[in-house]
């Protein structure tokens, strides 16, 4: 696997702070041409250092008001297979997880409001074959999400 320099690290740490920034903006602050950021960009996403790009969302003004974390306890952890491509179908699920811990897995979805969390609970979630409990926590306010920091190079 090739490495990441630190000029591949100045470049991450620009981007993942603003994905929109004009790549001759990004060439400016490296001191390098635009032409070096392209092909760097697009060697870190040949190599799955980025992965995916596109617009974060704010479902509160889409009407989604409540973020909710959902703990899913399933009859077997080999379950989790036949589980997940059920929480698929469901949209306002956005993530899930196979854990370790108390829960099987761990889901987030975005609910209108709490009759409407209900109602995902009551029949959709919990009516999925192998799924034996679920416990729900709602999360009040995000105070962080950020990308995964980009640590400078370690001296070797």
């Amino acid at each position: 696997m090739e490495k990441i320099d630190k000029l591949d690290r100045q470049i991450l740490n620009i981007i993942s702070k603003n994905a929109r920034i004009p790549f001759k903006d990004v060439a400016e602050e490296c001191g390098v041409s635009r032409a070096a950021i392209h092909q760097r960009v697009q060697r870190m996403i040949d190599m799955n250092v980025i992965v995916g790009s596109g617009y974060h969302i704010n479902p509160k003004i889409l009407g989604y008001n409540t973020c909710t974390y959902i703990g899913v306890k399933l009859e077997r952890g080999s379950m989790y297979k036949d589980v997940v491509p059920e929480f698929e179908k469901i949209p306002e699920v956005v993530e899930c997880h196979f854990t370790t811990g108390p829960y099987t897995m761990l889901i987030k979805l975005y609910a209108k409001d709490n009759e409407h969390l209900m109602e995902l609970l009551n029949t959709k979630i919990q009516e999925i074959p192998g799924v034996t409990a679920t416990e729900t926590l709602i999360s009040l306010r995000q105070s962080v999400k950020r990308e995964i920091p980009i640590c400078k190079e370690e001296n070797k």
